[in-house]
């Protein structure tokens, strides 16, 4: 191998590298189906051992993640469900969308619609739409659950750290035969997770990541997302 055509500290030519990462970001999806095998413990701790070198806002590393598994996940799962059943008010720490306008909407819909018509759920069943949206506090299956949550004085750049992190976290997961869901849904309920976890009144939920074993003959796990064009996302200045 030509020691030009590797990075410093590599062992890997640098097409190789990028081919990983390539096939890594091809592969992932979100998975909405998971089968009941637990991951072992050693697994995580390196799933988490690589999402750890995430870069951050001064170094500050503002991630604090809460794993929940077996029964502990179980009594999650039972009290989250019940409160999003219930019609509970929305309690996001950091703000959602105020809504989805022109190019955003139109790949939120397609996404949507790509969901759906997998499951066969007619467009307009608002309730088939309510139940499926329900699925994310099952953790659509998944025998783990990971709570992402951040220090309130660090603010809007503590959640954008933590957004990369999750971003590590899924692709190392994948790295390792892992299936991962981001939900930002389960950050609807951060007073319920605060309460549950004893987590302090100064931590502020970012999201949620379900995962586990992909359940690859489910039908749900059958579709893929579109990604925009380099040319629709970004805009070069030369002079």
């Amino acid at each position: 191998m030509d020691d030009a055509a590797k990075a410093p500290n590599s062992h890997y030519a640098t097409e190789d590298r990028i081919g990983v990462l390539e096939e890594l970001l091809n592969e992932r999806y979100s998975v909405r189906a998971f089968l009941p095998r637990e991951v072992p413990r050693e697994t995580i701790a390196h799933v988490l051992a690589v999402a750890q070198r995430t870069a951050s806002w001064c170094n500050s590393q503002p991630w604090q993640v809460v794993i929940a598994r077996g029964e502990a996940k179980e009594r999650f799962r039972k009290l989250i469900y019940a409160e999003a059943a219930s019609g509970a008010p929305d309690g996001h720490d950091f703000p959602p969308p105020r809504e989805y306008l022109g190019r955003y909407l139109e790949r939120r819909r397609e996404s949507g619609f790509q969901l759906y018509n997998t499951l066969g759920i007619a467009r307009g069943d608002k309730a088939a739409y309510a139940k499926q949206a329900l699925e994310n506090y099952n953790f659509f299956g998944a025998p783990h659950v990971a709570i992402i949550h951040t220090d309130e004085p660090l603010g809007v750049y503590g959640a954008i750290d933590c957004g990369a992190y999750v971003g590590n976290f899924m692709l190392a997961a994948q790295a390792l035969g892992l299936g991962t869901i981001a939900q930002a849904a389960l950050a609807r309920h951060s007073a319920l997770i605060r309460r549950h976890f004893n987590l302090g009144d100064d931590r502020r939920v970012v999201c949620g990541i379900s995962f586990g074993y992909a359940d690859h003959a489910h039908k749900i796990n059958s579709y893929r997302t579109s990604r925009a064009d380099v040319a629709d996302t970004v805009t070069f200045v030369d002079s």
